[in-house]
Parts: C-alpha cells; sequence; structure tokens
C-alpha cells in the first residue's frame, strides 16, 4: 500500500480526522435549558464558590491540549504551524483511540518562546494536561519547565519522555533477552537533541551507569567548552572516561546503540566493533540509522526501529495515552521522574519473561492493555509521591 497517496485520500474525504460530539442530547427546549441557559448558569456558579468543582460539572478532567508550534514535525522539520495540523490531529485520534482521553489540536502561528509560554498558561483553565508536541530543542526545554511552573495541570513534551518510556522499556527487556545487567552495560547515544536528552536522563534513573552521546560534531565532553548549554549538561553526566572522537569510536565495545538521528549513520563496520550481542535501537523515521537486515548481518542480536513494518517497534503510543490517563484520573498536577520510571517498567512487564525473544521485547502499539497498566502505574506513583 502507498501509504502517502492512502494518507492524501483519506484527510482529503473527511476534512480532517477529528469532530466534536455532544454527550447529551439537544431534543427540546428542556433539553436546551438544561444544557444551556438559564440552567447552565447552576454550575457555573458552583465552580466560581469552589474552582475545584470544575473536575465535577466539565469536561476539563478528561482534556488534553495538544500544543504545537510545527518548528519540529516528524521528520519534516520547521514546516509551521498549519503543515502541523495533521500531525497533532492524529495526536488526538490516538489519546482517543487508546486512552479515552478527548484532545484538541492547539497548533501556533508564532514560535517565539515567550509566548508560547504565555498562549499555553492562559489556556489551561479549559484542560487536564497539556501535552507538547513538535516543538525544536533547545526551545522546548525552556517552554515545558517554564509552563509548568506556571500552571496546576501535567506538562509533558512527548517528543522527550514518551520517547525515552518506551526506549527504557525497550532496554529493560533487550537486556534481559541478552543476559546483561543494566548496571553493567555500556550505551551509546546518538543525537543529543529533545529526545537523546530525555533518554539519557530515564536511562540514568533506571540505573544504566555508562553512557556516551554524540552528535554531528562527534562524542560529547564536559571538557569541551564550544558546547551550548544543554549539551554541556549532557557532557556533565555521561562520558565519564572523557573520550572524544566520532561515533565510530563511541561505538566500539559498546553494548547498546540507541540512534535518535539522521539515516545511514551507523555501519555495519561500526556494530560489528560493538561488545557481544550488541542491541541496536536505530529510531531515526523514516529511513533508521542502520536497516534491521543489515545490523543483524554485522553481529546484532536485538534490533528495533521506529518504523512499524519491523519487529520492535519503539512507539510513543505505548506511553502517552497511559501516562496521561494515569494523571488526570489522579488530578496530578505534574509528571514526575518517578511517574516516568514506572511507566516504562508497566510497558516492559507487559511482556512476560518467557515471551521475550529477540524479535519481541515491546507490546505491539495496538495491544490495549499497555495505556491500562501505564496509567495504574502512573497513578499509583504519584500517589506514592504525594503520600511523602
Amino acid at each position: 500500500m502507498d501509504y502517502y497517496k492512502e494518507s492524501l485520500k483519506l484527510h482529503a474525504e473527511h476534512k480532517g480526522k477529528i469532530a466534536v460530539s455532544s454527550k447529551v442530547p439537544l431534543n427540546n427546549k428542556d433539553d436546551l435549558s438544561t444544557a444551556y441557559t438559564p440552567g447552565v448558569a447552576e454550575p457555573c456558579k458552583e465552580i466560581h464558590k469552589d474552582p475545584k468543582q470544575v473536575y465535577t460539572y466539565t469536561s476539563k478532567g478528561n482534556t488534553v491540549a495538544v500544543i504545537s508550534d510545527g518548528s519540529a514535525v516528524l521528520g519534516l522539520g520547521n514546516i509551521g504551524g498549519k503543515a502541523a495540523i495533521p500531525v497533532m490531529e492524529g495526536k488526538a485520534v490516538l489519546f482517543k483511540s487508546f486512552a479515552d482521553i478527548d484532545a484538541i489540536p492547539i497548533c501556533l502561528e508564532t514560535q517565539d518562546t515567550e509566548e508560547i509560554i504565555n498562549i499555553a498558561k492562559n489556556i489551561s483553565p479549559t484542560f487536564g494536561g497539556i501535552n507538547l508536541e513538535d516543538i525544536s530543542a533547545p526551545r522546548c526545554f525552556e517552554i515545558e519547565r517554564r509552563l509548568q511552573e506556571l500552571v496546576d495541570i501535567p506538562v509533558f513534551h512527548d517528543d522527550q519522555h514518551g520517547t525515552a518510556i518506551i526506549v527504557s522499556a525497550a532496554v529493560i527487556n533487550a537486556l534481559k533477552v541478552v543476559n546483561k545487567n543494566i548496571s553493567d552495560v555500556k550505551i551509546v547515544v546518538n543525537g543529543a537533541g529533545s529526545a537523546g536528552n530525555a533518554i539519557v536522563n530515564m536511562l540514568l534513573s533506571i540505573g544504566v551507569k555508562n553512557i556516551i552521546v554524540c552528535d554531528r560534531a562527534g562524542i560529547l565532553c564536559r571538557e569541551d567548552n564550544t558546547l551550548s548549554p544543554h549539551m554541556m549538561a549532557l557532557a556533565e553526566v555521561t562520558n565519564k572516561e572523557l573520550l572524544r572522537g566520532n561515533l565510530e569510536d563511541a561505538v566500539k565495545g559498546r553494548d547498546l546503540f540507541i540512534g535518535v538521528s539522521a539515516p545511514k549513520v551507523l555501519t555495519e563496520k561500526m556494530v560489528s566493533s560493538m561488545a557481544k550481542d550488541p542491541v541496536i535501537f536505530a529510531m531515526a523515521n523514516p529511513e533508521p540509522e542502520i536497516m534491521p537486515d543489515l545490523a543483524k548481518k554485522a553481529g546484532a542480536r536485538v534490533v528495533g526501529t521506529g518504523r512499524s513494518d519491523f519487529p520492535n517497534q519503539i512507539n510513543n503510543v505505548l506511553a502517552f495515552p497511559g501516562v496521561f490517563k494515569g494523571a488526570l484520573k489522579v488530578r496530578a498536577k505534574r509528571i514526575t521522574e518517578a511517574m516516568k520510571v514506572a511507566a516504562a517498567y508497566a510497558v516492559a512487564n507487559v511482556i512476560k519473561e518467557d515471551d521475550l525473544n529477540e524479535d519481541n521485547i515491546i507490546p505491539s502499539p495496538f495491544n490495549r492493555n499497555v495505556a491500562e497498566k501505564v496509567a495504574e502505574a502512573v497513578g499509583k506513583a504519584w500517589e506514592e509521591e504525594v503520600r511523602k
């Protein structure tokens, strides 16, 4: 099937992918007077008296804003707000299909950090959570951090944390397959943008000790005073051996490669230079850092990509619906590191150990149990933190 051609046909036929539907009937005068004026004044007064009642009388508690400025869309780059709408509508469809959450695409005409923060803050009363999407690094870090300080609902940049959660789940299970200890493995992350940054921090949270990060210029090292602030922050918590060089140098002797970078940057020769039974997560889309058949030919034991046409698809849809479902259910004010770690283990544990193998380390995106398990784990983690 030509997915590009079929997608154009689908979007044109339906004029997009989402619509608003009413939860209540409007068939007569009584319906109208209850749903709207004069009856609607009563819930308004109750919320005015006690703002917490907004969760009782409105859809806020099950509604998420999907906010993007279109500056880093999929593999398309900076295409702007209008062109980002199909992706954000798609995100809304995923929220509804996998977690029964109503999500509203909000694509902005501005890419100014302060404007984005201000807009998101001022529309937040309508929503139970904010999903930031396809906003370029390093602005995405500040937007998420500052916005979370200003609002009392969860703010979650999925390109960072959704990716990190699923990569961490895949790492947990892949290491079981190759029989390696998480505290002993040596990992190289290729790509120092939003996803790479979050992946590193999540891996450290689940017990990985030895990580090297590469970008286009080579291995990040804290002795390099030319690094940008966010890259220096990565260098400070990685590369303890202060190695220098390029990706070819970085992968030598490593147990696991995680690519959130560009097509064809990992060669068979590089894979061959890695430790015994290497694990390759080549997640550049639409073309990975190395094709799975080439990685396997070069000695890779486990290979995952971001694509649905290969085994072990590392897909954010396994994370964000359940994360938000759990957070909304317990009315969490933010998504904490403990909640993300709980989500990663929940995803990993969906696959029973007896069923783990080289081509089955991560659940299918269509496994409907995943969102429920993640939601349960995330909600429990928040409640435990609140009790501390």
